[in-house]
Order: C-alpha cells, then structure tokens, then sequence
C-alpha cells in the first residue's frame, strides 16, 4: 500500500519533482478523501506557433501562467502538465508542475483532449476530480479555479466549465451550392435588440473543465449534473482562437495573475553592467583604457525607478579600472559594484545591510552566475540574447537585447506591476469601505 502524504492523501507514483516545496506550502481545504487533481494538456506539435505552450508571454512561458494559478489557488492536491515533448517538460518542472509523459498514441495531431485525459486517468487512478486547465489561457486566476470547485464541493455538481458572455448575432451559415438566403440564429431582425438591453449568450471559453474520474472513463467532459462558471471577458483570453501575440501580451500586462507577492514591495534594483546594461563588450583603447557603451533608453529607465523610490545598484563582475567605474556611476547616478566574484554572498550582504527580503529585491542577470540571485529574486530579468541556463532562471525576457533598452523595459515591466498592484490595493480599500 502506498504511503500517505503530509495532507493524508495517497501520493501518486510518477514525476515527484517539487519546485520549492510548492506542494509543502500549500494547504488544501477540501475533503481530503478525493484527489484533486489540475491536469495541462500541452502537446509538443502546434501547426501555427512551433512549440507555443512554452514561447515567452509577457516574459512568462504560456504554460507557465496557468501553472502558477493552479498551484497558487490551493485547491489541488497535485498540478500536472501532460505532454511529449522533453523541452516542455523542463518549463512544467520549472515551474513547479509535475509531469505526465503523454503516450504517443493520444500524442497525434488527431488526438482528441478527452483522449488525452483518459489516458492520464488511466494512469493514475487516486485522482477523483480532474480539473483540465487550457495552456492557452494565460489570464486565468486562482480565484476563478477556487469558485469552479465550490460548485461541485458544495453544491454537488459533478461537472463545471468555463463561460465567457458574448453579445454576437448569429446568422446560419449559406454553403456552396445551397440557396443563398441566410436566416437569423439567435434574434428578430425586426426587433434587434440594444446591447443593454440583451444578456448576450454563454460561450465556452475553454479555460477549464471540472469533472469526476467516473464521466472520464464514460467519455464524457460535460455530464451528470452540469452547470458553469462565467468568467468576464477580459479573462477569457485564448491565443488559440482569437487573439495574436502582441495583444496578448497587452492583456496579460493588464489582466494576468502575477502571482502572490506584491510587486509594490520591491525596493531594490541590482543589475549587471556587463550583458545588461552594456551589450557585454568592453573597449580596450591603445593607452590601456577601458571603455564601454550605454544606451539612453536604459539610463532613463533607471532614472524612472529612482524617482519612484526603488534604489539602483549596478554590479560588474569583471575586473573594470575604478576611473571607469567612477564614469559609470556619474553617468547613471547610482553605485556600482567592481569585481564582484561572488555574487549571491555579495547581494545578500547588500541586502541584510538594508534591512530587505528577497521579495523585495528585482534582479537583472545574463549568465551562469547570476542563476541563484535569478530564481529568488521576487522579480527578475534577462536581455533578449541571455544564453538559455540564465533565461530558465528569470521571471521575465525581455524583448530587447542588452546594451538595447534591456534595462529600461525591465524597468517599465517593475514600475507596471507596482502600478497594478496599487490600484488593485485601492479597489480593495473602495470594496471593504462599502461592504461596511
């Protein structure tokens, strides 16, 4: 018999990979004596984007901003990411998924996600409840997965999907060689209505399915007793569908979930010179000076965080001449680190120094050294042409290039999420005013 975990559930067998002891830190709330578990379908085959599941979004792999809602809203007891494909079983890992090695046979471009689902079931028998969460779906939020799971913990359905409302007149679509007059679907044209005054229709979005192991196995999705959770439709992004990449990205910047820590508390900006701020090269001039080139665009970014209150170090790991060092810091306005071989030792230094948690530490690397200072910092970044062991470890890539305007988008994604962490504060302050 296999052992129990911490919460009293049976582990499952498979991947028991835990990226910083997520499941440890998580407390379920639910009745323990049913496995719940979020199941990702990502398949490693995709006909427009190649390997789109884990392409940046925002500075996230897409996969990734599901992963963090999932773990984050508590409701599961494991969060899986099936797939075939070993690049994206890294991200999942990464990210603090476990994962499912999907069989070829539901592996095809025919494979249907029930399919898929059944297979996993199949596999493992323990999970009860399996939520199949959409990779594409980047502005999900913990709280909408929280709500779903209510309906069927508390209210005894045993099927719950994702809606969005739409407000679309339907007309019957004219085939080749069909008379061609079309007919109205879903309203009078002699009485159209105003929007305010239709309730539009419930469309599913695809965000995510709720159902129990017995429908699985049934083959169905959808059934028993069904009913739907209704999501607003700036949160019902599909990149499948209906929406490009450059939009998306605008609408996960603004409606994304950014996980639990509040941008508003970063306090600290520590940046490399070398492969950040600079394109990593350094000049060397006949007379032995040193020298090196910063673009406009990053020393304005740097200034647009001081003036906010976020102080800049810059840090330069190869052995630069102190008159270089005293230019850098004139030009910038902030101070700067020479010859710092150890750079964990020396942030965490500056840090205890200042009173600060990491939480509160942003953090701009481009290489193997900065790995460590990468993955706990609460926010950090890599430059478009970071070598792949520095952009796994980052929270954000960035569109540009170092010596580019690296630094001075970095700067606008931390002075971005501070703004939408307070007005979220601030609807929270309107919200708790009125409930009073």
């Amino acid at each position: 018999m296999a052992s129990q975990g911490e919460d009293g559930k049976r582990p499952l067998q498979g991947d028991s990979h835990d990226n910083n002891s997520s499941t440890k830190r998580r407390k379920v709330h639910l009745d323990d004596s049913k496995h719940i578990a979020a199941l990702i379908l990502a398949r490693g085959g995709s006909k427009g984007i190649p390997l789109k599941n884990i392409k940046m979004l925002a500075g996230v792999p897409l996969i990734g901003w599901v992963i963090r809602a999932a773990l984050d809203s508590g409701v599961f007891h494991s969060v899986w990411v099936s797939t075939d494909h070993e690049d994206i079983a890294k991200v999942a890992k990464a990210w603090g998924a476990k994962v499912h090695k999907r069989c070829p046979s539901v592996s095809k471009d025919c494979s249907s996600s029930l399919e898929a689902i059944q297979e996993f079931s199949s596999k493992y028998p323990e999970v009860d409840i399996i939520c199949n969460i959409q990779a594409t779906s980047p502005c999900l939020h913990p709280y909408h997965l929280k709500e779903a799971l209510e309906l069927m913990t508390h209210q005894g359905f045993e099927s719950v999907f994702s809606v969005v409302r739409r407000h679309h007149f339907r007309w019957q679509e004219v085939k080749k060689g069909e008379c061609p007059i079309t007919e109205p679907l879903n309203l009078d044209p002699s009485k159209r209505p105003r929007r305010q005054d239709w309730d539009g229709e419930l469309c599913e979005n695809g965000s995510f399915y709720f159902t129990t192991k017995k429908l699985v196995t049934e083959g169905l999705l959808q059934g028993g007793k069904i009913t739907y959770f209704e999501m607003l439709p700036e949160f019902s992004v599909d990149i499948d569908v209906d929406i490009d990449w450059p939009v998306a990205e605008q609408r996960v910047l603004r409606f994304g979930y950014f996980g639990k820590d509040k941008p508003e508390v970063v306090k600290l900006l520590l940046c490399n010179v070398s492969g950040c701020l600079t394109d990593g090269q350094i000049h060397i001039s006949a007379n032995g000076d040193d020298m090196v080139s910063i673009n406009t665009r990053d020393q304005t970014g740097i200034n647009m965080l001081k003036k906010e209150g976020v102080k800049v170090i810059l840090i330069e790991q190869n052995p630069i001449k102190k008159t270089l060092a005293d230019k850098i810091y004139k030009w910038m306005g902030c101070e700067v680190l020479r010859d710092v071989d150890d750079i964990l030792k020396k942030v965490e230094k500056l840090m205890k120094k200042d009173g600060l948690e990491w939480k509160e530490v942003a953090y701009m690397g481009n290489d193997e050294p900065d790995v460590k200072c990468l993955s706990l910092a609460g926010l950090s970044a890599v430059p478009l042409d970071a070598p792949v062991v520095a952009l796994n470890a980052a929270k954000y890539s960035c569109h540009c290039a170092a010596g580019r305007g690296a630094v001075r988008e970095f700067a606008e994604h931390i002075l971005l999420l501070k703004k939408k962490a307070k007005s979220q504060m601030e609807q929270d302050r309107i919200s708790r005013s009125s409930d009073n």
